[in-house]
């Protein structure tokens, strides 16, 4: 079956962001003051569980795609702001992720 780029790195980031968030979640809980970081961690474990298994509800002619990746960017955004606010490496490498995801369902909303 033949993809778009446009839909295969759109895929790929949302793969990268739910390894990331992933990881950042359970990097946070380790974090000595892990009470500041809740919102991260609830941030982090919000959207990627179905990251990974969107892909047939966004292909191409969908008819929910557009809401989907707009709602994944949303939350993508949430996310990168609030690990923005961590100086860790393990948020400020999840912030950097969750912005090209959110670029990349932006470029997907607006196909």
């Amino acid at each position: 079956m033949f993809m778009d780029h446009t839909y295969e790195t759109c895929i790929e980031a949302c793969l990268a962001y739910a390894a990331a968030c992933d990881y950042c979640a359970s990097a946070c809980l380790k974090e000595r003051d892990v009470h500041e970081m809740v919102r991260s961690i609830q941030l982090d474990m919000e959207w990627p569980p179905y990251a990974g298994q969107r892909h047939s509800s966004c292909a191409p002619g969908s008819e929910h795609a557009n809401t989907i990746c707009q709602l994944c960017a949303d939350i993508c955004n949430a996310c990168a702001e609030e690990c923005n606010k961590h100086n860790v490496d393990h948020c400020k490498r999840c912030a950097s992720i969750c912005i090209s995801c959110a670029e990349e369902c932006a470029v997907m909303t607006a196909a």
